[in-house]
């Protein structure tokens, strides 16, 4: 049986286990399952054999998302339209003092990176992981992955190459993130075609993920009269019971739209030179479960 010690260890490092298996499944209640899996794994454990705890349920989480992963993409199982992860409530507070170290946490966690490492293998997904996200030296990320070191270091060059040729290039200023996000539901709302025009980038992308369980396109949107025009129908359907609250999703500020107090759908943008390049639409309700309590 585990101490209130050995408890306070392993929530200690809960944080960090929830941000490897998030950022391995981009999924938040199969992370959580992984989460859970490794606490169970950190209670029977042979203390003796556990010289440095945070290692070890690191290597463990590690190990258990790869297993999932694997079996996601074993199933092959086919997604109604475009496919983006479940949002992700983040706060790194007073848990990451660095300001470098927080970029590159917001960045790794983002729905535009997240997008990109759905196409990785496993293994090349969970060294890009704990390299650029979490600054693991390639020996470690060697033990815990039972690989030598130079096919650790030629699975995180060939992750790197293909998240920098895939990945779209944004600006991280979350003030006029912030702001453009406010301007852009404002207009939206309104049906402001011309408002929401001045806002959107002439190549803007409009990704919209439903799973086919409720309504959204079907296929990217591309151009700002093809996006702009589609908010303004919609803002033409209105929501029964609209409500609706900032968040910090995914390390960037998003919208959650509510009905009757119920996650309806969660708004997201991507911001550069002081235009929005990308707008995203989760509807699917089986990702906004978690954020019922946001």
């Amino acid at each position: 049986m585990t101490t209130d010690a050995e408890t306070d260890v392993f929530e200690e490092h809960r944080p960090v286990l929830m941000g490897v298996a998030y950022r391995m499944l981009g999924r938040v209640a199969d992370a959580e399952d992984v989460v859970q899996e490794a606490w169970l794994r950190w209670s029977g454990a042979d203390r003796a054999e556990v010289r440095e705890p945070r290692a070890y349920l690191v290597r463990v989480t590690t190990r258990l998302a790869i297993d999932r992963l694997r079996q996601v993409k074993a199933r092959g199982e086919a997604y109604v339209g475009p496919w983006l992860p479940e949002p992700y409530v983040t706060d790194f507070g007073d848990t990451v003092p660095d300001t470098a170290e927080r970029a590159v946490l917001a960045d790794s966690v983002s729905l535009a990176v997240l997008v990109v490492l759905e196409s990785l293998s496993p293994l090349e997904r969970a060294v890009f992981v704990l390299r650029e996200a979490f600054g693991y030296p390639y020996a470690d990320i060697a033990a815990m992955l039972d690989r030598g070191e130079p096919a650790v270091r030629q699975l995180a060059g060939r992750a790197r190459r293909h998240v920098d040729e895939r990945r779209p290039r944004y600006e991280v200023d979350p003030a006029q993130r912030r702001d453009l996000t406010e301007r852009f539901l404002a207009a939206a709302a309104e049906g402001d075609l011309a408002g929401l025009m001045e806002m959107l980038a002439p190549d803007v992308r409009l990704v919209g993920d439903s799973g086919g369980k409720s309504k959204a396109p079907l296929r990217i949107l591309e151009s700002a009269d093809k996006v702009g025009r589609f908010l303004v129908a919609v803002a033409g359907k209105a929501v029964p019971d609209m409500s609706f609250r900032f968040l910090e999703l995914n390390a960037g500020p998003a919208i959650l739209i509510l009905s009757g107090g119920t996650p309806d759908s969660v708004f997201q943008v991507d911001v550069s030179a002081g235009r929005i390049r990308s707008v995203y639409i989760v509807r699917n309700p089986d990702k906004l479960r978690s954020l019922a309590s946001a």
